[in-house]
């Protein structure tokens, strides 16, 4: 049998990727100008490739490009992490009720929770962490809505490193996993959305606690409150 041989990744991938993980693992911090000509020294290449990996990056919300102030990591506060996470209320759950009810696999997630478990820095957590989630929200049998969930994956990653950076609260939130794993291997697909919504929100209001009176984030679904 021939072996068809693993792509060899373009210069702009292996420049996207590392600056992905200093973004995630907070060697990057936000607000860190990120020059060109710099990272082309760094990398080794010229600067096309890293131009091409900027603008990926800026696409997914990692990074903001300006006329005036160049390229920078882009700063995470209160009202940017609630944005995110509130996409992430209003469809995380219901990706996964929905995948619990069509009883999808869920062996990744299992897989992922293994890896976090076995994680020795935050860049293996942070990317273990991320794959927890999709695993629970791809197979929702909607490409659509993985797709939009897809598409706040970095940013929720980002404010994830923020916080943790600040206290570190990963025990606590890899408990709640296996909980959430629990109850959808389990077949419970209301339980096992309300544990997510009430996961991700728990985090939200930890690490940006709602300072002003009146702050909302999105509410479970009214079915989120059966078990």
């Amino acid at each position: 049998m021939t072996t068809v041989p693993t792509p060899i990744p373009s210069r702009t991938q292996v420049v996207l990727d590392a600056i992905k993980h200093g973004i995630l693992t907070g060697r990057l911090t936000p607000g860190q100008a990120l020059v060109e000509t710099e990272l082309a020294a760094q990398f080794g290449v010229s600067k096309t490739p890293v131009r091409e990996a900027l603008k990926t990056l800026a696409g997914t919300g990692l990074v903001v490009m300006s006329q005036y102030k160049g390229v920078t990591v882009r700063m995470v506060d209160a009202d940017m992490a609630r944005e995110v996470y509130d996409v992430r209320l209003l469809l995380e759950p219901e990706a996964l009720r929905r995948a619990v009810r069509r009883g999808a696999c869920l062996d990744a997630a299992r897989d992922a929770l293994t890896r976090a478990d076995a994680a020795t820095d935050t860049a293996e957590r942070s990317l273990a962490n991320r794959e927890f989630h999709r695993a629970l929200y791809l197979p929702c049998g909607n490409p659509l809505l993985g797709r939009m969930l897809d598409g706040v994956r970095d940013q929720a990653a980002l404010v994830s490193a923020v916080a943790w950076a600040a206290d570190p609260s990963w025990e606590r939130e890899a408990a709640e996993h296996r909980e959430i794993l629990r109850l959808a291997l389990d077949g419970d697909s209301e339980g096992a959305a309300s544990a997510l919504h009430a996961h991700i929100a728990s985090f939200l209001q930890r690490a940006f606690p709602a300072d002003t009176e009146g702050a909302e984030v999105a509410r479970p679904h009214p079915q989120e409150g059966q078990r």
